[in-house]
């Protein structure tokens, strides 16, 4: 439990009506979950206004409320603070009540259109393997050292946040690598963090369904960089035109990484194939277990945060040879049937056409390459038509298929897909809206040696259809249906 007066720091309080200072036992935002001494913060969010739950937070013990309207009913035994924004002040209460975990740990977030994942998740893979007790806040999961929890948002509330943040703590956590979104800077969901570094990966198209505009989206990942203190670092993919944008105004060390352009850190690709690649990384050679030049980017960032963080050279080449793939990202296999089946979560433009690109410079050119890709629903609807042309111009055969279709129909996806499809192309299209099925008559049309690529979920083990979950593993689906083409 934490006084009052202890939650308060650092959040400007424009009007205050009680003088109590009550013991906080727990900090919510979901008026529900609101238990006796609960300060109940109301925000305004897109779906759901908060403020019209403030009598409900109270009824079930809340008594102290933290709004941007103060109630036109007041309840004398409770106290209401009136905040400019109430997603800051969620942050900054969430941060002091959890004892500030942010500023006890080495805390590194990157940030991206692409890669955020890859580049988290293999920084804490990197630290586990030289002997630190590391921390993770993923897409995919969360970890605290050896120790796994389901995640439900690329950036997490900021509740949760510094929820975790304290238990590594508690667990001996040194570092910890979490992927920031731009929904979460937005939402100001890492407002009050501190952070001893950050990554950008790369900029391109997608949620403008969220941010409406490209400058908006590029703008709010700028924001991120622009908060970092003097004290930490910043680290951009220098190949990317918006990597110069993201250092304008920040007060942090700055540093790049490239493989095309002079950086701090530079690789160079010397062999590839599918199963890795020997690179040149600054003066030394080094063996890779991942693939793709979209993937030495993510190593080149790898890299530079170790050593930004204090590690020596010679120690993170060899750790970064025994690096491998994250789950769902350029996840391949070969059959026993001759074929290769990749796995990739890909489900923007640029990625999309990194992975084909990345997998046309492996192929030998004699082999089909049969993707199989869609587009989730309720999401940037102006990448689709983008999609269905980079598919068609590097495969050569395309299955358009349902992704997480949720509550749009999901023949009007396929059709916006298709649109972008040009007229030469249109004949080595298929269109099957039962994934599993779009996979199966991949596989039957896949003959020894060929290549299917299944786009667009990667690590996601379900499909949203209308609000609900339907279990859904690409690789799992690809499993099986290579088990029963044997029988």
């Amino acid at each position: 439990m934490v006084a009052l007066k202890n939650v308060l720091n650092d959040l400007k309080v424009v009007r205050r009506i009680g003088d109590a200072n009550p013991l906080i036992n727990a900090v919510v935002f979901d008026s529900r979950k609101v238990k006796a001494g609960g300060l109940f913060v109301a925000q305004k969010g897109t779906a759901f206004d908060g403020h019209k739950f403030i009598d409900k937070a109270i009824d079930l013990g809340a008594t102290v409320v933290v709004c941007q309207e103060i109630p036109a009913e007041l309840v004398s035994t409770v106290v209401y603070l009136k905040v400019d924004n109430s997603d800051v002040a969620l942050a900054h209460i969430a941060s002091n009540f959890y004892g500030n975990p942010s500023s006890k740990l080495k805390l590194v977030g990157t940030t991206g259109t692409n890669g955020k994942t890859t580049v988290s998740t293999l920084l804490y893979d990197l630290f586990q393997l030289a002997g630190y007790k590391t921390g993770l806040l993923s897409t995919v999961r969360i970890k605290i050292s050896d120790e796994e929890f389901e995640a439900t948002h690329t950036t997490p509330d900021s509740v949760t946040i510094n929820y975790y943040l304290s238990e590594m703590l508690k667990a001996g956590v040194t570092h910890c690598f979490m992927e920031v979104s731009s929904h979460g800077i937005h939402q100001s969901r890492t407002e009050g963090l501190d952070f001893d570094g950050g990554v950008f990966t790369n900029l391109s198209h997608d949620h403008l369904d969220y941010h409406k505009t490209f400058a908006e989206y590029r703008d709010v990942k700028k924001k991120f960089f622009d908060d970092l203190s003097k004290n930490a670092f910043a680290l951009v993919n220098g190949d990317d035109k918006n990597g110069t944008v993201m250092l304008q105004n920040t007060r942090a060390k700055k540093c790049t990484y490239a493989l095309k352009t002079m950086a701090d850190f530079k690789a160079r690709i010397l062999e590839k194939s599918f199963s890795g690649m020997l690179l040149q990384l600054d003066t030394s050679e080094v063996w890779v277990r991942l693939i793709g030049d979209f993937n030495v980017s993510n190593l080149l960032a790898i890299y530079g945060v170790a050593l930004q963080l204090g590690m020596d050279k010679n120690i993170v080449l060899p750790l970064i040879s025994q690096l491998e793939s994250v789950d769902g990202r350029f996840q391949y296999a070969i059959s026993k049937t001759g074929v290769v089946t990749i796995v990739d979560y890909a489900h923007t433009p640029d990625a999309l056409k990194n992975v084909l690109h990345t997998i046309g410079g492996i192929r030998s050119g004699k082999e089909t390459l049969l993707t199989v890709v869609g587009c989730g629903g309720d999401r940037d609807r102006t990448k689709r038509s983008k999609m269905g042309n980079i598919a068609t111009t590097l495969s050569d055969q395309v299955v358009f298929t349902s992704d997480n279709p949720r509550f749009e129909d999901p023949q009007v996806i396929l059709d916006e897909i298709e649109s972008g499809v040009a007229e030469e192309f249109q004949d080595k299209t298929l269109s099957i809206l039962d994934r599993k099925q779009a996979i199966k008559t991949a596989i039957k049309i896949a003959k020894k040696g060929d290549i299917i690529l299944v786009a667009g979920k990667g690590h996601e083990d379900y499909q949203d259809i209308k609000g609900v979950k339907h279990h859904f593993d690409d690789k799992e689906i690809i499993q099986e249906l290579l088990q029963a083409l044997k029988k």
